[in-house]
């Protein structure tokens, strides 16, 4: 089973950038636990400040026939990018949308969401844990 992990701008600073609200874990070292914790799931991550680039990767990622599904955070691009949930809505693997914090307790800004209508669902304020959450899902959808 293979499952991606598609995050956008600014994750690739998590662990360096507020630890208040993304830990001090860096995402490499997350993917690193999860590859160790879930042996049996080939995971791929992706990630990518610039908005062309993640569309561009998910409709390469809808054309893998292994894959199971998409745990996509688009970071601030979840708020503004129209694009990506219109790529988001164009393809057949389900993708989860995916914040390490509670989007709806931050800025009035960020609880728009363009991804969420076309996403299998949505998971916010676990910190990293919202990937795991969104990796038990995929496991377990048929």
């Amino acid at each position: 089973m293979k499952i991606a992990i598609v995050n956008g701008p600014n994750l690739n600073l998590t662990g360096k950038r507020e630890k208040d609200i993304y830990g001090s874990k860096s995402f490499e070292e997350f993917v690193a636990d999860m590859k160790q914790g879930f042996p049996q799931i080939d995971f791929a991550y992706y990630q990518s400040n610039v908005e062309g680039d993640l569309i561009n990767t998910l409709h390469e990622l809808d054309k893998e026939a292994s894959l199971k599904g998409i745990l996509l955070n688009a970071g601030a691009y979840t708020h503004t990018s129209v694009a990506i949930g219109d790529a988001v809505a164009a393809i057949d693997k389900p993708v989860i949308e995916i914040h390490m914090s509670n989007i709806f307790a931050r800025e009035d800004f960020r609880h728009v969401s363009h991804l969420g209508k076309h996403a299998i669902g949505s998971i916010s304020g676990f910190g990293m844990e919202s990937y795991l959450l969104g990796i038990l899902k995929l496991m377990n959808q048929s």
